[in-house]
């Protein structure tokens, strides 16, 4: 016996459980059987029961998943809770795990029913399990059990009387005669031994139940593969001596008499003695009605016995035939003549064994009834089992019984003739089998000594014509089972069959018995060659035979499933797992309940999957069948054999229901259409790699409607993650028979065809999307914009805009005209997406769809429409930037393709922006106004591209008085953009759209209104777009430039001499630092409360000369003469020491990057400091005066005038200007440098006319200079001015485009500007002076 395997346990008995839930009559029976065994049950388990009828009852009438989740956890706690087990309280938890769809669970707590009343679940409960799992284990004890029998039954035993005698003419039969007949040859003494033996055989059966029900346990509960480490038990048969009475137990038992024994009418399981009624027994009642027994329906409960005539070896001691003479083997009725010998006491050992096993394997699905309705007729003929089940008749109708029906044609006897082998044969039949140069019986297949027939059987002959006559209305049906396909195995190529051959006329009939003997084989052999014959056997029957529906009724049973299963987990025949997956596809696809049986245990898919993965391609037809999850799928990396099937496209030689490659094709789609796939983009990109979606596009065109639709998903989703392929699939897809489909399909599965045809015309040529949208247009059976236009008017909230963008691209290809329903229904639709604020998903689609309509596309389908448009604006470096972000190419600008190009794309701008901008006299500006007032970043960006563009076209095309209702929807959203956007791109779409305001007096009115906000805005935008300039001058009158305009308010000032002098000041985010002379530092407020003081530390001994700030400003760091530089954490509104740094020389102007800081010490040159330990001294000849350090280079103004570079990386020297020891003995020393766009900028003495210099920091050319009026001691720049403060209180303001002076600024004192700073948004000038004074200066 070999090891039992997991899915081998679950199988049987999740079919059982399966079948008790869906039949509210059998987990009746079940229940009601447990309830009635001792020990009685807890009144918890009763109270169990009543929660879980209900439970039971709905799932029979839906599904398990339906069952009330309450009651069954309630029911589930009072199971568990239990301090002992009874029968009842084990099969209702196991029910309740079933019903949880808990297989494993269910089946190991049946496996304790079985554990804990052997007898009840064999018999009761679950006799299905228990043949399926128990029964091969326990064939020795059953062999055991036949042999003891058979003795018992071969003893000298009384002669009975003629049974024809003992029986009245009220309606018996002659095979209750046969039955009465066997009754009277048995002693007293043999009754009892038959009893002892049954008592015997029953204990034994529940030891060994017991024992390998805790082996099956063990096997589910085994860890991985652990269950392989341990082989089945060991039978425990040490309770019986050879003679078959007990050992060791058991006491001396009441006797019973043969009636006793033989009459037990009422008890309900059958007695084993009453067994041998085999294959041949028809129990059915003759009577029908109410007279049958209520267990009529219930299988066997023990497995079917040796049948009398095979276990009795001695013949009768009177020697008389007749129907007595049935019952044994031997005797005159089986001889041809009178000298012919007893072939029935000579039969091979090897066959008896073999006819033993077959009906000790046999179920006895017949109904348990009294004796009177019992009968017993046997012949010769040993047919192999048959399930008796099929035999039931129709009202008014007899089934003939199975030994009258010859094996070859499946008729009633007419001329029966019995050979040396025992079997009974049609003379007919078996004399063309001979003919046909056959020396073997067709059963048997033992060589026959003569081939002379014998005589007529006509005891047999005289039993049939009794029957008839008793049954004048009965179905002369064949036999159910024939023995096997050898009685028709013929040499076809050597013996051709006569047209009226006997065998022939069978053949039809009997193609259903062959498949059940195949059937037989698969599920019961085990022999793995036998079942991998029995699959092709049954692969022709599936092929050939014309009666599906039967053939599939007997194919999709559990049993043969799990039998098709175990060739597929143990066969390695290519060919045999090839037809297996194919029968199991066939019935897979018109069966569901073999879908069910197939998925009930997981390792049967992954069987399935592996069985793909190494190149059984014909697998993924059925994997896709059972729709395992998708996640699964991917786990199990199916992926690559997907796509190798894919991309070989095999023949398909089997004729599966479905093509391997259109099964890969689905499974495919079931994984790329789920939007919530996080491995998505992965799975593309293997896709693109390997080259699969070029293999798949041509599927477009495939017959099947539903491989269109998926293939229509598998490349919508493609473009969605990768839209480069996109040029692939438009140059390559065929639309027509997609377009055809449409009409066909779901509303569904149509939206995924309009989204795939929307993502397809974002080409990035103008003309290739015109063109795929005339294909789109003009092809399909109906008309294509009609059929939008119908699904647009029923289409969900975020379907519509897709739809309606489509629609209206179409609707555009012709020259627009004055009214058209089509552009009409579309913006209408888009309208009412954007101004639904319920659907947020819907409002950003359709902001969406609106930008994407301007046509302009990246070469991965992206809207260009922001990059153009800012184009437009004059905003250069974001236009490159954008295309650069997007990797969109362009064509040289002179060649013609490019010129044919531009002129589509202008002429396509034109066209949409007229259709967009005129409906309904401008109503989408409204809609617009609307996004822009939306707190969703995405809705705001795309109202604010698309009502800039729209503006702006606004301007090109013909004023319709458009333009005005424009203005007064968007003016002031416009104004409050420009004014308060952070982003510069934002502000520079803003400005485009007020730019085509200015084109009418009544716009440029209205602009006044709003003009300090649109010229402090201009004037940060002129340094980025000339747009900006250009306004500016028309906002200004057409002057130039106006000196007005720069105008400097004093805010705020206080008063710090009580720390000394002011000596460092820095501005960063609404923070303002402060240094003072007695190392004071301050924190004060740089908003609202401007320059009050938050916070103050002197931890420094020693004036603070410098501070400087992080990138991040979470450090500020302080250098002071007392020789060490402090590092500051700045959390809130404080500041906290966190490291010092000694530096052996006092700090002057301290500049810090990310890894070091760099100072000037008290002697010459400057010394570079690495926060991790070290430093050195860079330029030792210069008595260094004022610093400045950016992106790695340090640039030194020096006492005597020269402005050195110093690449701190390489250590390498550039100098900028050449110093001068002194002029006129007066030295001439760089008081400020500082580094603003690409220019250094140098503070020194006005001796050459040119105080202030300006250099390229680049080439160290001179780019300019500036002559101010005044000393200049500090210096400081914004984005747009210089401030240089002089040694008495005046501050000069500087253009720093122009190079001209536009204002200056009395501090009020004639005390030096010691330091300036300026904030980020170059809004506030904060002046620190020496006298201990800061002022705040604001610009208005």
């Amino acid at each position: 016996m070999t090891a039992a395997t997991p899915g081998s346990v679950l199988r049987p008995i999740t079919a059982f459980l399966d079948e008790a839930l869906s039949q509210p009559d059998l987990h009746h029976r079940i229940l009601s059987a447990a309830l009635g065994r001792p020990p009685f049950p807890d009144p918890a388990a009763l109270q169990a029961l009543s929660l879980l009828s209900q439970a039971l009852d709905s799932s029979a009438a839906t599904s398990p998943a339906r069952s009330s989740p309450s009651a069954l956890r309630a029911a589930e706690k009072l199971l568990l809770s239990l301090p002992s087990r009874s029968p009842l309280s084990v099969l209702l938890l196991s029910l309740t795990h079933a019903l949880h769809r808990r297989p494993a669970a269910a089946a190991l707590v049946l496996l304790d029913l079985f554990a804990l009343d052997p007898a009840l679940s064999r018999e009761d409960v679950a006799p299905s399990v228990f043949e399926d799992l128990f029964l091969p284990h326990l064939l020795p004890v059953l062999h055991w059990f036949a042999d003891q029998r058979a003795r018992i039954l071969s003893t000298d035993s009384p002669s009975p009387a003629p049974a024809a005698a003992a029986v009245e003419d009220d309606g018996w039969s002659v095979e209750s005669s046969a039955a009465v007949s066997l009754l009277s040859r048995m002693s007293g003494g043999q009754a009892a031994e038959l009893k002892k033996l049954e008592r015997g055989y029953e204990d034994v059966l529940d030891a060994n139940s017991r024992v390998y029900a805790e082996y099956l346990k063990e096997v589910l509960e085994s860890a991985d593969e652990a269950w392989q480490a341990r082989g089945p038990p060991q039978l425990i048969l040490g309770r019986f001596d050879g003679e078959g009475g007990e050992i060791e137990e058991g006491g001396e038992e009441e006797e019973e008499s043969e009636e006793a024994i033989g009459l037990r009418s009422g008890q309900r399981r059958y007695n084993p003695l009453w067994a041998d009624a085999d294959q041949s027994i028809d129990f059915s009642s003759r009577h029908g009605g109410k007279s049958q027994n209520k267990f009529a329906k219930l299988p066997s409960l023990y497995p079917q016995r040796v049948p009398i005539h095979l276990l009795i070896r001695q013949p009768s001691s009177d020697g008389r035939d007749g129907a007595a003479n049935l019952i044994s083997d031997s005797g005159p009725a089986f001889s041809c003549n009178d000298n012919s010998e007893d072939f029935s006491s000579e039969i091979d050992t090897d066959l008896k064994e073999k006819n033993i096993v077959q009906a000790l394997l046999h179920r006895n699905k017949i109904q348990h009834q009294s004796l009177e309705e019992a009968s017993a007729p046997y012949t010769c003929s040993q047919s192999p089992p048959m399930d008796d089940s099929d035999s039931i008749l129709a009202p008014g109708k007899q089934t003939p019984p199975k030994d009258f029906i010859c094996p070859i044609t499946s008729h009633i006897f007419d001329d029966p003739v019995t050979l040396e082998t025992g079997q009974t044969y049609e003379r007919r039949a078996i004399q063309e089998w001979l003919d046909r140069g056959k020396s073997t019986c067709p059963i048997t297949r033992q060589k026959l000594h003569s081939t002379q027939l014998p005589k007529t059987n006509y005891v047999l002959k005289r039993l049939i014509a009794s029957w008839q006559e008793q049954n004048p209305y009965s179905t002369p049906i064949r036999m159910e089972n024939p023995p096997s396909k050898n009685v028709q195995e013929l040499n076809t190529l050597s013996h051709l069959p006569s047209p009226t051959s006997v065998i022939t006329q069978a053949s039809t009939d009997g193609i259903t018995a062959d498949l059940r003997i195949a059937i037989s084989h698969l599920c019961t052999s085990e022999i793995l060659g036998e079942s991998e014959m029995a699959v092709l056997q049954i692969e022709r029957f599936w092929r050939e035979s014309r009666m599906e529906p039967e053939i599939l009724a007997a194919l999709s049973k559990p049993a043969v499933i799990n039998g098709f299963v175990e060739i597929l987990f143990n066969s390695v025949n290519p060919q045999v797992l090839r037809v297996t997956v194919f029968l199991l596809s066939e019935l897979a696809s018109k069966d569901k309940s073999v879908v069910q049986t197939l998925t009930r245990v997981d390792s049967d898919v992954e069987c399935m999957v592996a069985l793909f993965k190494k190149g059984l391609v014909e697998a993924v037809v059925l994997i896709y069948l059972l729709t395992p999850p998708w996640q699964s799928l991917i786990e199990m990396d199916t992926l690559e054999a997907l796509m190798m099937t894919i991309k070989r496209d095999e023949e398909d030689l089997l004729g599966m229901c479905v093509k391997p490659r259109t099964a890969s094709i689905f499974i495919l789609g079931q994984i790329l259409r789920r939007e919530d796939h996080k491995s998505a983009p992965t799975i593309v990109g293997m896709l693109i790699s390997e080259r699969v979606v070029e293999r798949v596009i041509p599927s477009l065109e495939a017959d099947l409607v539903e491989e269109q639709i998926t293939v229509a998903g598998i490349l919508l989703r493609c473009m969605k993650e990768d839209g480069y392929c996109r040029n692939i699939i438009a140059d390559k897809a065929q639309l027509a028979p997609l377009l055809e489909s449409f009409a066909m399909v779901s509303d569904v599965d149509q939206f995924e065809i309009i989204q795939f045809l929307s993502e397809l015309v974002k080409l990035n040529r103008r003309r290739f999307n015109e063109q795929l949208l005339h294909i789109i247009k003009n092809e399909g059976v109906f008309s294509t914009m009609h059929t939008l236009l119908v699904y647009l008017q029923s289409a969900l909230q975020d379907q519509s805009p897709v739809v309606a963008g489509l629609l209206l691209q179409l609707d555009l290809l012709v020259e627009p005209r004055k009214v058209s329903v089509y552009c009409e229904e579309a913006i209408d639709a888009l309208i009412s997406c954007l101004r639904n604020p319920d659907f947020p998903s819907a409002q950003l689609l359709a902001a969406e769809t609106i930008l994407s309509l301007q046509g302009s596309f990246s070469s991965s389908g992206k809207p260009l429409a922001r990059a153009i448009v800012l184009k437009y604006a004059g905003m250069n470096k974001s236009y490159r930037a954008l295309m650069r972000a997007e990797q969109s190419t362009s064509v040289p600008e002179d060649s013609e393709d490019n010129l044919e190009e531009e002129k589509a794309a202008n002429d396509w701008e034109r066209k949409m922006a007229y259709a967009l901008a005129s409906h309904e006299f401008g109503l989408l500006f409204e809609a617009l106004a609307d996004g822009l007032k939306s707190g969703n970043t995405g809705i705001f960006s795309a109202c604010l591209v698309s009502a800039a563009w729209l503006t702006h076209m606004l301007s090109l095309l013909p004023d319709t008085g458009i333009r005005g209702a424009a203005r007064v929807c968007l003016l002031k959203q416009f104004v409050s953009i420009l004014k308060s956007a952070r982003h510069t791109d934002d502000k520079a779409l803003a400005m485009l759209a007020l730019r085509s305001f200015m084109h009418d007096p009544e716009g440029l009115h209205d602009l006044t209104l709003h003009i300090k906000d649109i010229l402090k805005a201009l004037r940060e935008l002129k340094k980025s777009t000339l747009l900006a300039h250009e306004m500016r001058k028309l906002l200004s009158g057409g002057q130039d430039s106006s000196i007005d305009i720069w105008n400097h308010k004093e805010l705020v000032q206080v008063d710090c001499s009580t720390h000394g002098e002011v000596l460092a000041v820095i501005c960063f985010k609404n923070k303002i630092f402060s240094g003072h002379s007695d190392g004071t530092i301050k924190v004060w407020e740089g908003n609202e409360n401007l320059l009050h003081p938050v916070h103050e530390t002197r931890e420094h001994s020693k004036a603070v000369t410098s501070l400087a700030v992080s990138n991040s400003g979470e450090k500020l760091y302080s250098g002071s003469l007392d020789k060490t530089v402090r590092v500051w954490s700045v959390q809130d509104r404080q500041i906290h020491c966190v490291e010092i740094h000694d530096m052996k020389d006092p700090v002057h102007n301290l500049t810090v990057a990310n890894t070091i800081a760099c100072f000037i010490p008290h002697g010459a040159g400057v010394k570079v400091l690495s926060w991790n330990g070290g430093y050195k001294l860079l330029n030792p000849s210069k008595h260094v005066r004022c610093l400045a350090l950016v992106q790695g280079k340090l640039y030194c103004g020096c006492h005597d005038g020269s402005i050195q570079e110093i690449d701190l990386a390489t250590g390498t020297f550039g100098t900028i200007q050449s110093g001068n020891r002194k002029l006129l003995g007066k030295a001439n020393p760089v008081h400020a440098v500082q580094v603003h766009d690409g220019l250094l900028y140098a503070a020194s003495t006005s001796l050459d006319g040119a105080a202030v210099k300006i250099w390229s920091a680049s080439n160290y050319s001179l780019v300019g200079s500036i002559s101010p009026t005044v000393e200049v001691r500090s210096m400081a720049i914004s984005t747009e001015l210089i401030y240089l403060g002089s040694k008495t209180g005046v501050v000069e303001i500087w253009s720093k485009n122009k190079l001209i002076r536009v204002g200056t600024l009395q501090t009020g004192t004639n005390s030096k500007v010691q330091c300036m700073a300026v904030d980020a948004d170059a809004e506030l000038l904060i002046v620190a002076t020496s006298d201990g004074n800061i002022q705040a200066w604001g610009l208005t």
